[in-house]
């Protein structure tokens, strides 16, 4: 019991160095370490898209589900670079955060649908899949203790439930479609929160909008 005791003393005091090293680090470098891992999420669901391309029906383009019909698609999100420039930095932040916390649940859909997705590259995107939750997590962890130095605003997220289920279909062009719908939406959101974070870091840089 003392060794138990001990393991989880070593365990608390190691979580609260963690925390006391991410709230000394200056928020530019924050921004930057996010920036960069926002940069790898959007590349790494543009190569999957790209992979389940390769193998895709024609009817499967012809059936799959509009961009709006995203379980993100409610969030209010600024449409280009232009308009991103003109919201509050907080407001930006809680954007990609609501964003990124959207998508906990429809990448364990992803992640169980890929062991039996119906796709000669079936290991290669199982594996992208698990990466893509790694990144999520880890950049959503950072997010978190950005959000913290930002203040309450920064701190909000938006509810954006995924109600889709956990079965993607039953047949083969149902799976694959309702796979690539899903992929194209976490893809079209990666790209967002990439956005949004590279204009906050340009923000806390103080460089000029255009260069953003």
């Amino acid at each position: 019991m003392a060794h138990k005791g001990t393991k989880g003393s070593k365990l608390f005091m190691t979580v609260l160095h963690v925390v006391a090293v991410c709230s000394a680090v200056p928020i530019g470098d924050l921004l930057d370490r996010a920036s960069q891992r926002s940069d790898k999420l959007h590349s790494l669901s543009t190569t999957l898209t790209q992979e389940l391309d390769s193998h895709f029906p024609p009817i499967g383009r012809a059936i799959m589900p509009r961009p709006s019909m995203c379980h993100t698609s409610a969030l209010q999100t600024p449409n280009d670079k232009e308009q991103a420039l003109q919201v509050s930095e907080s407001d930006l932040l809680s954007l990609a955060r609501s964003l990124l916390q959207a998508w906990v649940d429809p990448l364990v859909v992803l992640s169980i649908s890929a062991n039996n997705l119906p796709h000669p590259s079936q290991n290669s995107i199982s594996n992208k899949i698990l990466e893509l939750q790694e990144h999520t997590k880890n950049l959503g962890d950072g997010l978190d203790i950005l959000s913290g130095k930002m203040g309450p605003e920064a701190q909000a997220v938006s509810f954006l439930p995924y109600r889709g289920g956990n079965d993607i279909g039953q047949d083969k062009i149902s799976k694959l479609t309702n796979f690539h719908f899903l992929v194209n939406c976490f893809r079209r959101d990666s790209h967002k929160i990439d956005s949004f974070l590279k204009v906050l870091r340009c923000r806390a840089a103080k460089m000029q909008p255009e260069m953003c």
